[in-house]
């Protein structure tokens, strides 16, 4: 008891010694300079934002890290003045060197956090909690400086969570290597996307399938190493990646599935970005549902219809099931529009009077012209086809069908052409008297008359 009672009197006579009190003086000086530089800094960035470019340059960069270091710098200005005017006093100046320290080491984290934040892209989730991640980073290495970390590492050792094999500290020490890690995996896989990015030569499906491939292959890659790096073995871990491939087998088999034949679409260069594709039951040029293609996802294509719709297609339905890629090779692409015409009419002049219908359209080739063909002869009429090259199915096809049927339309009343609608003829036939034997003017009965 006496011993406990001796070592809180030594903490306390510590604590208030005059050192100790001149350094947290000191402190909280320099905690308020900071505050009242970096307020009006702030706020002249957030007026000066909108007139300014988004962040991509590197004047734009150099000014928002100016703001992110300048009350640091004057935090540690202050302590300097404090560390002078402690010394010129005859008191010790341990304490404050202390946290000048600490306050010189969240000037090396503060602006790492910064550039890395900007190396992974303003999306990512370290530009998102910057400062979050600084402070974690500032209290862990101010324990370090300060020299707690052997007591708190042996503390925390002492709580396992596998017994003889596993503690808390382990675990603590397993999340910050894994994630140091995964950091760094992310940093060279943004590099490589930027690089491939840039690649005109070639396609933009061969260009997104390679960065995203290379971006989980070293995402993988950074977690495995960073498990071994912390101390596990990863030899154990056979029994996990057993289990997860079994659940790939039963109950992750479509999300399975979708992932891979996601990177089969983009190495293959069947669909990309901005092309014009439509899912139907039939072939040719008559189908419907069109749409365009905004994205191509790990697990399923965006899709956008004529409404502004956005679909999102599972890439194994792309692969299982058979689609229309109007703009695969070739944007040009051949319409039909059947038309039928009375039996009454010349079909010649039915048959130019198609192409004419068909000639002053903008969006119609010219080459190869438009022809029209006697196809069959039907119950109603004549059946007859005008067919027609368009050379941008991205702008739509059913507006250019629409068009051309209209005209149809107009120069066949014109020209007293008619468009039979098919009839059906009911005739009522009288109902005869049914002979039999004995019947009133039967043969029978004529036989009889004639016997007698």
């Amino acid at each position: 008891m006496n011993s406990a009672d001796s070592a809180v009197r030594g903490a306390l006579l510590q604590l208030t010694s005059p050192g100790m009190l001149a350094a947290l003086v000191a402190a909280l000086c320099a905690a308020l300079v900071a505050y009242i530089v970096a307020r009006p800094l702030a706020a002249r960035r957030l007026r000066t934002a909108p007139d300014l470019p988004l962040p991509a340059h590197g004047l734009e960069h150099a000014l928002e890290g100016m703001v992110v270091l300048a009350p640091i710098l004057a935090a540690l200005a202050t302590l300097f003045a404090a560390h002078v005017l402690i010394g010129a006093l005859g008191t010790s100046t341990a304490p404050v060197d202390a946290v000048a320290r600490i306050v010189t080491a969240l000037l090396l984290i503060r602006p790492g956090v910064f550039v890395l934040g900007l190396l992974l892209g303003p999306g990512s989730w370290v530009r998102s909690r910057e400062t979050l991640i600084t402070v974690i980073l500032w209290v862990i290495t101010a324990v370090a400086l300060l020299g707690w970390l052997d007591a708190i590492e042996a503390g925390l050792n002492r709580i396992n969570l596998v017994p003889g094999r596993f503690s808390l500290w382990a675990l603590l020490k397993g999340l910050v290597v894994v994630t140091a890690f995964v950091v760094v995996a992310s940093l060279i896989a943004r590099a490589i996307e930027r690089h491939v990015m840039r690649l005109d030569q070639l396609a933009v499906s061969t260009r997104v399938g390679v960065s995203k491939s290379t971006y989980f292959l070293l995402v993988g890659l950074g977690v495995l190493l960073g498990i071994n790096a912390a101390g596990v073995d990863v030899t154990t871990l056979n029994v996990l990646t057993g289990a997860i491939g079994l659940g790939l087998g039963f109950g992750l088999q479509a999300v399975a599935s979708n992932f891979v034949s996601g990177f089969v679409l983009l190495m293959e260069k069947s669909i990309k970005p901005g092309d014009v594709i439509s899912f139907t039951t039939h072939g040719g040029a008559s189908a419907g549902n069109f749409g365009w293609v905004q994205e191509l996802r790990g697990r399923y294509v965006v899709v956008r219809d004529r409404d502004g719709v956005d679909t999102l297609v599972p890439n194994q339905n792309l692969i299982t099931s058979s689609f229309i890629n109007w703009s695969y090779s070739d944007q040009r692409v051949r319409l039909k529009l059947p038309v039928t015409v009375s039996y009454e009419d010349d079909p010649e002049v039915a048959l130019k009077l198609l192409v004419e219908a068909t000639e002053n359209h903008p969006r119609i080739l010219r080459d190869p012209p438009p022809v029209s063909r006697l196809i069959s002869f039907e119950d109603n009429g004549m059946r007859l086809e005008i067919r027609f090259w368009i050379a941008d199915p991205v702008n739509g096809v059913n507006n250019v069908r629409s068009d051309v049927n209209r005209a149809i339309w107009r120069i066949f009343r014109a020209h007293g052409v008619k468009i039979p609608v098919p009839q059906q003829e009911t005739r009522l036939l009288e109902p005869r008297a049914r002979a039999y034997p004995g019947a009133l003017g039967g043969p029978a009965a004529g036989a009889d008359q004639a016997a007698d």
